[in-house]
This record gives structure tokens, C-alpha cells and sequence, in this order.
């Protein structure tokens, strides 16, 4: 079958196949022998064909993660999972930053914390960075202005509360030289790090935010109640209360902190 082995040479020269490789194959013929189909990496019909199913096949093929990350199971959604692992927890010593988380635990009430998280940048802007100097000098034209912001919580109660906290802060600072001196003092100026196995057992208040809520109410704050005041010194660094499993417990100890 001449002709036969003629086509085959003919057919494997336009793909451009190696001489060594057409020879085997016409060997075969020659034999008498079922020729096979021709299979380089990934599959039949010749090295370019097999090239592109090998792609086709990477790119379908799930990719090999290492060992999943374990959270604290609150941290779900992409917001929330970077907040967790950038900020909760980690101690933060700045006034303007403790000021604002104030306000915004404040805002939260009733709220979910993802909420407030969506609307933060808002909050940045509306309330000029969070100056408590700029903010405690807002008059009811202003108030009356950031009642109209559709990017903030529109509740009368907790924006005036805004401008008394902001107030109240400058005497605290004043008295003791900054707000991050008077606040800490409640966990000793040390993170309290707790060792919870389950988010379920972590509390919504302690005896010492009941003592910080007591204090802050005497000195004219507004929207401090305990529970309020321990999701504050949860942002803030004041307690971890990340479950052990969880991969951000411990950085306090290892001395990680915020501006």
C-alpha cells in the first residue's frame, strides 16, 4: 500500500511532524499493525492540538489553595473579612481614630456594624475627618444640614450626639492631656486578651465597659451605654476577643497596633 504510506508522509509533513516520528508510524503500516492515534500531553491529533487542550484543562482544574484561613465567623462578607483582619482588635492610640469609632459605635445602635462599615467614608467626609475640634463647634445649621445626608444614619439623636461627644472629648483631653490617656485607663493602658472558643461566648458587656459607660455619662457623653462601649474597645484594641482558632489572635500580644 504505497500510496497509502505516500498519504501518511504527505499528512504528517503539513503538521510539520519530526522525520523520527513519521517513520515509527509507517513502520507500523508496514507491520501490518492498528496504527494509534498520535497523543502528546494532553490529548490526540498532534502537539499543537495537545497544547490547547492542556490550557483549556489548567484553566478548569481547581487551583490548589493553602489551608483555608480560619476567622472568627462574623467575618463573612468581603467588607467585614477585611475589616476583621486589618482592624478589629488591634490597639488604637490616635484620638481622631477613637473619636471616630465612637461616633460610628454610637451610630450603630439598632444597626448592623456592616451597616456603618458601608457608610463610613460618609461619615469621614460629612464630619470633617472626625476634628473633634471642627465637630463639637457645629451649629444647628449644620445639623440640620447632615440630617439631609443620605450617606450617614438621618437620626436626629445620634448626630446632635455627635457634636456633645465631640465636646465633651476636648474637656477629657484637656484634663488629661488626650482622650487615648483617659480611655485606656479602664484596661489599665493594656489590651485585656481573652481566650473564647466560640463567638457565641463572647459578651456583649464586662464589668469594665460598665465602668467606662458610668464615667463617659458623668462627663456629658452621649450614646455610651455598656454594650456600646465594649463593641468600642472591641474596635479599638481595649479587649481581643477573636476566638483562639482564630488566625488574628494573639497579634495584640505580639504588639501590632494601629495609628
Amino acid at each position: 500500500s504505497r500510496r497509502r504510506i505516500s498519504r501518511i508522509r504527505s499528512r504528517w509533513s503539513k503538521r510539520r511532524t519530526s522525520g523520527a516520528t513519521a517513520r515509527v508510524f509507517i513502520g507500523v503500516l508496514r507491520r501490518g499493525l492498528k496504527p494509534r492515534p498520535f497523543k502528546t500531553g494532553c490529548g490526540p491529533a498532534g502537539p499543537s492540538a495537545a497544547l490547547q487542550r492542556c490550557a483549556t484543562q489548567n484553566q478548569m482544574r481547581p487551583q490548589v489553595s493553602p489551608k483555608a484561613v480560619v476567622r472568627c465567623e462574623w467575618a463573612r462578607s468581603e467588607l467585614m473579612i477585611r475589616y476583621h483582619d486589618e482592624e478589629w482588635g488591634v490597639p488604637v492610640h490616635d484620638d481622631r481614630r477613637l473619636f471616630e469609632f465612637l461616633i460610628l459605635e454610637g451610630a450603630q445602635a439598632g444597626l448592623s456594624w456592616e451597616t456603618i462599615l458601608n457608610k463610613r467614608e460618609n461619615y469621614r467626609a460629612a464630619f470633617d475627618g472626625f476634628d473633634a475640634e471642627l465637630v463639637a463647634g457645629y451649629n444647628k445649621r449644620k445639623i440640620a444640614q447632615l440630617l439631609w445626608n443620605e450617606g450617614i444614619v438621618r437620626n436626629r439623636l445620634k448626630v446632635a450626639s455627635a457634636v456633645r461627644n465631640a465636646q465633651a472629648l476636648l474637656r477629657v483631653r484637656e484634663e488629661f492631656g488626650s482622650f487615648d490617656r483617659y480611655i485606656w485607663q479602664f484596661v489599665d493602658g493594656r489590651p485585656r486578651v481573652n481566650l473564647w472558643k466560640s463567638h457565641r461566648q463572647v459578651p456583649p458587656r464586662s464589668v469594665q465597659s460598665d465602668a467606662m459607660s458610668k464615667a463617659l455619662k458623668k462627663r456629658g457623653f452621649n450614646f455610651v451605654g455598656s454594650t456600646i462601649c465594649y463593641a468600642f474597645m472591641q474596635a479599638v484594641g481595649m479587649v481581643d476577643d477573636h476566638v483562639v482558632r482564630c488566625f488574628r489572635h494573639g497579634v495584640i500580644a505580639a504588639g501590632e497596633k494601629n495609628p
